[in-house]
């Protein structure tokens, strides 16, 4: 049986680049595609950064149970989903996974899967920091949405409150505070979670 090692942490934490360079050293593992309702967009392709699908099959996988987890956003274009199905991307009898998203989602995971599969990868960063980041990142934008970086901000802090995160099961992270030597733990605690027991 195999593990999904899901990546989650605030928003400028770095947990993107470090599920990148995760999917690029361990080209073994298997990633999860999620789905969205939301119109594609320039630069994109269906299959790389989501499958890009209508309510209409969305209705369709709720009602075969097929749903894992799923988020509905309004937006000033109407509703936008975005969702993980059970969908033969996932086949823990022959593989390991890497996956990203919210806690929110990983707690549906666990639901789903239970909890000896997922393996939680929670990336974190002095608050100071993240917002230096996140501001320096929205400052090189074309347009820069402020408003949105700071609506972000204050959410995650709910979002990934101390209780929330004892709620999920999570005890500990990883920091970032240094790119290298945080990817060098992560892929340290995978490869002692892949050890044989003796």
């Amino acid at each position: 049986m195999g593990y999904i090692f899901y990546v989650m942490g605030k928003s400028a934490s770095g947990k993107d680049t470090i599920y990148k360079e995760l999917v690029r050293r361990l080209p073994e593992y298997g990633t999860v595609r999620m789905y969205t309702t939301r119109p594609i967009r320039d630069g994109e392709q269906d299959g790389v950064e989501y499958y890009f699908t209508d309510q209409a099959h969305l209705d369709r996988l709720e009602g075969q149970g097929k749903v894992i987890e799923c988020r509905t956003y309004d937006t000033v274009f109407g509703p936008w989903s975005y969702f993980t199905a059970d969908d033969g991307q996932i086949d823990l009898d022959h593989g390991n996974y890497l996956m990203i998203g919210t806690l929110d989602s990983y707690e549906k995971m666990v639901k789903y899967y239970g909890k000896e599969i997922l393996v939680p990868i929670y990336i974190y960063v002095d608050d100071g920091v993240r917002l230096q980041r996140a501001l320096d990142r929205e400052k090189s934008q074309k347009s820069p949405k402020y408003t949105e970086m700071c609506r972000r901000y204050l959410a995650d802090e709910n979002d990934f409150s101390p209780e929330r995160l004892t709620q999920c099961g999570i005890a500990g992270g990883y920091e970032n505070g240094d790119l290298n030597t945080c990817i060098c733990s992560v892929l340290k605690d995978i490869e002692d979670k892949m050890k044989p027991k003796l």
